[in-house]
């Protein structure tokens, strides 16, 4: 992949190449990390990927700018969930225009459940723009999307990025929506971490060197009268 400007731009008045300032720190970690999240995803557990959806669609409301397209242009959309260890960490929405998913994309197509990032990250051709991420409600149909995945209707915002990569002229969008069993993880495994580097505490009886001073001075005493 060529580390090199490209002409389309994920971001708009709400998806931000800074994340929000309320994120936690894992959440702006995970957000911002370039190269392959399949990748990061491994360093967790053994990853699956599950196809949810492949059809001929039109872009979502913030979807068409960023890839410098009409508003009803149709794109080849793939979406999946990628599960690690059997848990779904991160629901993810790719499109790209349908004219170049079956030229310079249609490998897009062949995919099956094999990851983009094999697509991706293995041709020279390709260029990617900045991360930008956003928080996404029910409002957004990429939370319709990932919802599905959370079993969890307490669950009102979902963390998402999304970057456009382009090769030869031509974007695909891809838009990752990470899931609340991947904060859990990551919080349990910090957790884990943080305990197996706490220093014990002795709770027994306490060090002479640790006596208060009026134990100390009792001592003294008794010892002085022992002596008469």
């Amino acid at each position: 992949m060529r580390a090199m400007p490209i002409r389309f731009d994920a971001a708009d008045a709400h998806w931000r190449v800074a994340p929000l300032a309320g994120f936690s720190p894992d959440q702006k970690d995970w957000l911002t990390r370039g190269g392959s999240l399949t990748a990061h995803l491994r360093t967790l557990g053994a990853v699956a990927v599950r196809v949810t959806r492949e059809a001929i669609d039109l872009p979502f409301d913030d979807e068409y700018a960023a890839l410098a397209i009409a508003r009803r242009t149709p794109v080849w959309v793939r979406e999946v969930v990628l599960s690690v260890d059997n848990a779904p960490f991160v629901a993810a929405h790719s499109i790209v225009p349908l004219t170049p998913s079956t030229g310079v994309w249609q490998a897009m197509r062949r995919l099956r459940t094999r990851p983009l990032a094999e697509l991706l990250y293995s041709d020279s051709s390709v260029s990617r723009s900045s991360l930008v991420s956003r928080r996404v409600t029910a409002r957004h149909p990429l939370y319709r999307i990932a919802s599905k995945e959370t079993g969890d209707a307490r669950v009102h915002t979902l963390a998402a990025r999304r970057s456009v990569f382009e090769r030869y002229g031509e974007p695909l969008m891809v838009t990752e929506v990470m899931l609340p069993a991947l904060w859990k993880h990551l919080a349990m495994r910090d957790h884990k971490h943080a305990a197996a580097h706490t220093v014990p505490r002795d709770h027994g009886q306490a060090l002479d060197h640790t006596a208060s001073r009026a134990d100390s001075n009792a001592k003294r005493v008794g010892k002085q009268t022992e002596a008469r």
